[in-house]
């Protein structure tokens, strides 16, 4: 049977908000924006995912508790969201996008903040993801790998943004929208065993695959 380990979340948490899908969300914003201004906007919005990423990590037990979640039903219903959104990303449709990119606040940092808030820092995929990992196993060490798991994708996020910002102006987005669908590849055979593991937690019978 499947074991959500280290290595498929993190593949996981790449899948879902690494650098495929954040350098897209920043390359709308460099249009309008320094180089500068970018790095600043990346830092920020860096630090608060992954404080949102150690909290939910921490404290997955205590949500699902307060919610009365079983991990069971986090399983199926993160495995059906992980496939969605996984065939979508290979079709090239990206789900959560904001459409209305006319609207703009008078502070550019809080600005870029908001449009980032979905795609980045309160991806509710990261988020399921990170709830999800952290629930597989329960002792403090696990979730404190799960945490440095997704803020490593959080930092690695903000060193491609850091290194290419001066390119995103002029860098094509095929490159970035085909590396997206390969891992979304990927996410949707994370998606499908996710769902068969929460099933055979809740006592469904499945034949061992060799």
């Amino acid at each position: 049977m499947f074991v959500f380990n280290l290595g498929s979340a993190f593949i996981t948490f790449f899948a879902v908000v690494g650098p495929p899908k954040t350098l897209l969300a920043f390359a709308r914003l460099a249009g309008t924006r320094s180089n500068l201004e970018l790095r600043r906007l990346a830092a920020l919005s860096t630090a608060i995912s992954a404080v949102i990423g150690l909290v939910l990590g921490f404290g997955a037990d205590e949500l699902t508790t307060l919610f009365h979640i079983s991990d069971q039903s986090l399983q199926l219903a993160g495995g059906a969201i992980f496939f969605v959104y996984a065939v979508a990303l290979v079709f090239g449709v990206h789900l959560g996008s904001d459409g209305d990119e006319d609207e703009h606040l008078a502070n550019p940092l809080v600005d870029g903040i908001r449009e980032l808030l979905l795609p980045y820092i309160a991806s509710p995929l990261a988020i399921t993801a990170v709830l999800v990992a952290s629930l597989n196993q329960d002792n403090w060490g696990w979730k404190a790998a799960v945490s440095g798991a997704y803020v490593a994708v959080a930092v690695i996020n903000y060193l491609c943004v850091a290194v290419l910002a001066p390119l995103m102006r002029r860098t094509h987005r095929t490159s970035l929208e085909v590396l997206s669908r390969l891992l979304g590849l990927l996410l949707a055979a994370v998606g499908v065993e996710l769902f068969l593991e929460g099933l055979s937690g809740l006592g469904v019978h499945l034949p061992e695959v060799h």
